[in-house]
């Protein structure tokens, strides 16, 4: 899984967060609840499928990994790549060239920053939640704002608030995938987002 399609994966995680902001416009009791959880230093962890399918060329593609994510951090770990990010540090560990890259991080610059979201930039979000048949709850974020990633965003939650699936919508028709399996909120551990490679790797630190 290349960083391109690592990214999207990052954002489709990152867009339950869109919900924690105070300026979502609809808000309802399950948002309150869902963001005590990361309020109390809780990280959410899950194994993922994601697919993309291109509206242009109506191919679909898939991609499988794990993911971890708190208000600041996130770290996403795929066949070849794993990404972590810490509030300071991007790195990212290709296996295949036994190569590490290190950069320095601003929230500021990513937009798949979950402190950025959780600063109150989804404003331009509107958002419903209704009962599905299974007793999941679906959470709809809508915007008409043309610079925002994407115009629909759908997030499936279970019983215990735990994401299961993010559906999210394109201008331009592309539909964006994420289910998550063993979906868990775990505690924060020192090394949780730690970065672990052979001693013997390339290191190539960016920030000089």
């Amino acid at each position: 899984m290349g960083l391109k399609t690592m990214n999207r994966t990052i954002l489709l995680a990152t867009a339950l967060l869109v919900l924690f902001s105070s300026q979502v416009a609809g808000q309802a009791t399950t948002f309150d609840a869902l963001k005590s959880k990361f309020d109390e230093g809780l990280v959410f962890y899950a194994e993922f499928n994601s697919s993309e399918f291109d509206s242009y060329t109506e191919e679909t593609n898939s991609y499988t990994g794990k993911i971890w994510i708190d208000d600041t951090s996130y770290k996403v770990e795929g066949e070849v790549e794993t990404l972590v990010i810490d509030g300071k540090l991007s790195r990212v560990y290709n296996s295949e060239r036994n190569r590490v890259i290190i950069n320095d991080y601003d929230p500021m610059d990513d937009s798949f920053a979950p402190s950025k979201l959780l600063s109150g930039n989804s404003e331009e979000y509107t958002s419903s939640e209704k009962k599905l048949s299974n007793r999941n709850i679906l959470i709809t974020l809508l915007t008409q704002d043309e610079f925002s990633d994407y115009v629909k965003v759908e997030i499936e939650l279970n019983k215990d608030l735990e994401p299961v699936k993010i559906t999210a919508y394109d201008f331009a028709d592309n539909i964006y995938t994420t289910t998550f399996s063993k979906g868990k909120f775990i505690k924060h551990t020192p090394n949780i987002f730690k970065l672990i490679y052979p001693e013997d790797a390339e290191t190539v630190d960016m920030r000089y």
